[in-house]
C-alpha cells in the first residue's frame, strides 16, 4: 500500500479527516482481477472461511454464472445463442469477457438507469415529481454507459438548476419539493451512505450525529426552489429547480421556501427565528462561509462529498452494489453505515473502496471488480440467518418490476407495444397508466431496503397467475403468440420442453423435470393445454422470480 493510500485508509479507520489533502490524480488504476483476489484473501481472513464451521459455497457453474451476471448488469435473461456460445467457449477467463461485453453494452445503463431511478423516487416526498423521472432516466442512462466518474454524477445531483423537463439531474431536488431538510437528508443517505437526518429533531438516537450537524448540513441548501405547475386537467406546464440571492420569495404552508440562510428552530421557543447556522459537512469538517453563494455553496459540498479523504463516498457505493451483486452489503441496509453501525468485514470494504476511489470513481470497473470476486462467484443459498457468518454464499435477489416485466415479455416472445406503454413510459415507477405501470404499482420495491424484507406479496401472485395481458400471450390455440408458434414448428415434445426452459429460465432442463414434463402432457391428453401449464408453471416458479 502506497502512502497516500495508508493515509486515507488510517482516515477511515480512525474517523480522521485531511482537509486540504490532495489525492495524486496520477495514481494507477489496480487490475480488477488483482483487486478482485485480494478482496477475497482479505475477506477470507476477516471470517475465517474455510474453516468448518465456515465452508464457503462451491463456486456457481457456467450456465448460473451467465444467468446470473446478465440479469445483474444488464437486467435480462441470456439468449439461447449467448448461453450455447458462453458454454462451448474454452477460454479461461471468458467469465471476464463477458462481464466486459454487457457493461459495454447500451442495455447495461438502461438496467442501471431504472435501479438509481428507483432508489431517487421512492423516497419522494413530492409526488407529482415522478412526471420528471422519465428525464432522470435518460440522464442517468446516458451517463451510466458513458461511464461518467461516479463524483461526477454525484456533483450533477447536488447542483443541479435549470428545467426540470430537460435536465434529469435536477429530479432528486423536485422529488425533494426543493427543501432543503429533506434534500440533504436524501443527498447524505444516497452519495455518503448515512442516515442522518434522523438527527433533524434531536441528537441522532442510535449513532453520535448532532442536530447542528443535520442542520449544518442542511445551511448548503436554503437558497434553492423547486417549482410545479399544472393546468386545471394535470398537464406540466412547468418544472424547474431555481436559486436566488439574499430574500426570501415565497411561502409555503408555515415555512419560508428559499430563505437566505438556514435556521435551526430552538425547541424551546419554536416561535423564534433559531439560530443561523454555518454550512459545514458532518463528514470531513469543511464548511464555506455564511456569504457564500448559493451555486458556489453547493458546488463545494459537491467538492466536499467526494474527494476521495471523505471516508464516507467511495464506501457508499461499494457497500451499495456489494449488495446487489452478493447479495447482502457490508452494513444492512445499504444507506445506514453510521461510524456506530456494524460492518461485516470492514477491511474488506476498506480495500475495496480505497482501490475504486483511486481509479477517479470509474464505475464499470467497480462493477468489474466485484464481479471477478469469489464471494459473487459462488453458487447461491437462502439467506442466512443472523447468527451465520456473512458473504459464505451468493444470495438468491428478486428481480426489480422492471426485470421481472421485461423477462415475462422475452419469455412470450413479445415486446411491449408503445401505445400501451402510458405517459410514464421510459421512467415513471408508478405514473401513467398501461400494464408495465399495474406491474411496478405490484412488484416494484424501493431498492434501498433490506432484501430480507422484500418479499412476495398475494397480490403479486395473482397478477402473474391470472393476468389477462400476460394470460393472452400465453394463448397456445394463437398463430400470434411465441408458444402458438413454437407448438406448430416444435413437433418433438422433448425439444420442446427443452425450449420453454432456456426461454424461461435460461438453462436447460434436469431429466427429472423433462419426465415430469412430459407425464403432465400424457395425462391432460392435449398437447395445447399441457405445455400452456408447462410454460405459465416456470414463469411463476421461484427460480424466474430471482437471479440466483
Amino acid at each position: 500500500m502506497s502512502c497516500y493510500r495508508a493515509w486515507i485508509a488510517l482516515a477511515i479507520v480512525s474517523g480522521t479527516t485531511f482537509t486540504g489533502f490532495t489525492y495524486p490524480a496520477a495514481f494507477a488504476k489496480e487490475e480488477p482481477a488483482q483487486v478482485a483476489a485480494k478482496a477475497d484473501e482479505i475477506l477470507a481472513s476477516e471470517l475465517n472461511l474455510g474453516s468448518a464451521s465456515t465452508k464457503p459455497a462451491p463456486m456457481a457453474d457456467d450456465e448460473i454464472f451467465l444467468r446470473r451476471v446478465t440479469l445483474d448488469l444488464q437486467g435480462r435473461l441470456p439468449s439461447a445463442a449467448e448461453i450455447t456460445t458462453f458454454a462451448l467457449d474454452p477460454a479461461t477467463d471468458k467469465r471476464q469477457t463477458i462481464v466486459r461485453k454487457l457493461l459495454a453494452d447500451r442495455r447495461y445503463g438502461e438496467n442501471w438507469s431504472k435501479y438509481w431511478r428507483d432508489v431517487i423516487m421512492y423516497r419522494a416526498t413530492e409526488q407529482r415529481a415522478q412526471i420528471v423521472a422519465g428525464v432522470l432516466t435518460d440522464y442517468l442512462r446516458e451517463s451510466i454507459n458513458e461511464n461518467k466518474p461516479w463524483s461526477q454524477v454525484a456533483t450533477d445531483f447536488i447542483t443541479a438548476e435549470g428545467d426540470g423537463l430537460t435536465k434529469g439531474e435536477t429530479a432528486l431536488i423536485i422529488a425533494q419539493e426543493g427543501k432543503p431538510e429533506e434534500t440533504v437528508a436524501e443527498i447524505s443517505r444516497i452519495f455518503l451512505g448515512v442516515q442522518i437526518q434522523c438527527a433533524q429533531c434531536h441528537d441522532h438516537p442510535t449513532d453520535r450525529w448532532k442536530r447542528e450537524q443535520f442542520h449544518e448540513l442542511a445551511a448548503f441548501f436554503p437558497r434553492v426552489s423547486s417549482r410545479i405547475i399544472l393546468t386545471p386537467d394535470n398537464r406540466t406546464i412547468s418544472v424547474a429547480v431555481t436559486e436566488f440571492g439574499n430574500e426570501p420569495f415565497e411561502r409555503n404552508g408555515n415555512r419560508v421556501r428559499g430563505s437566505a440562510e438556514h435556521r435551526m428552530s430552538d425547541l424551546q421557543k419554536p416561535d423564534a427565528p433559531g439560530r443561523m447556522m454555518k454550512p459545514i459537512l458532518f463528514a470531513t469538517g469543511d464548511s464555506v462561509p455564511v456569504t457564500t453563494r448559493d451555486s458556489q455553496r453547493r458546488g463545494q459540498l459537491a467538492e466536499f462529498i467526494t474527494k476521495p479523504e471523505n471516508p464516507y463516498f467511495a464506501k457508499a457505493l461499494v457497500n451499495r452494489l456489494w449488495s446487489e451483486l452478493v447479495g447482502e452489503g457490508f452494513y444492512e441496509p445499504v444507506d445506514d453505515m453510521g461510524p456506530d453501525r456494524d460492518c461485516f468485514a470492514p477491511k474488506t470494504l476498506e480495500h475495496l473502496s480505497t482501490a475504486f476511489a483511486a481509479t477517479g470513481y470509474d464505475v464499470k470497473w467497480l462493477f468489474e471488480t466485484i464481479t471477478a470476486t469469489q464471494a459473487y462467484q459462488r453458487a447461491s443459498r437462502s439467506r442466512r440467518n443472523p447468527e451465520q457468518v456473512a458473504f459464505v454464499a451468493n444470495v438468491p435477489q428478486r428481480l426489480r418490476a422492471d426485470q421481472l416485466f421485461e423477462n415475462v415479455l422475452t419469455a412470450l416472445g413479445t415486446r411491449e407495444p408503445a401505445a400501451m406503454a402510458g405517459p410514464g413510459y421510459g421512467g415513471g415507477v408508478r405514473f401513467g397508466r398501461g400494464p408495465r405501470q399495474a406491474f411496478a404499482a405490484v412488484f416494484g420495491y424501493d431498492p434501498s431496503e433490506r432484501r430480507d424484507e422484500v418479499a412476495g406479496t398475494i397480490p403479486q401472485a395473482l397478477v402473474m397467475m391470472n393476468s389477462p395481458y400476460f394470460n393472452g400471450l400465453l394463448d397456445g390455440r394463437s398463430g400470434r403468440t411465441a408458444l402458438g408458434k413454437m407448438l406448430s414448428e416444435i413437433q418433438d415434445d422433448r425439444a420442446l420442453i427443452g425450449e420453454l426452459y432456456l426461454r424461461t429460465l435460461a438453462r436447460e432442463p434436469s431429466l427429472q423435470e423433462v419426465n415430469t414434463c412430459l407425464a403432465h402432457v400424457a395425462d391432460v391428453k392435449n398437447r395445447t393445454e399441457a405445455f400452456e401449464d408447462i410454460h405459465w408453471s416456470l414463469l411463476n416458479s421461484t427460480e424466474f422470480l430471482y437471479r440466483r
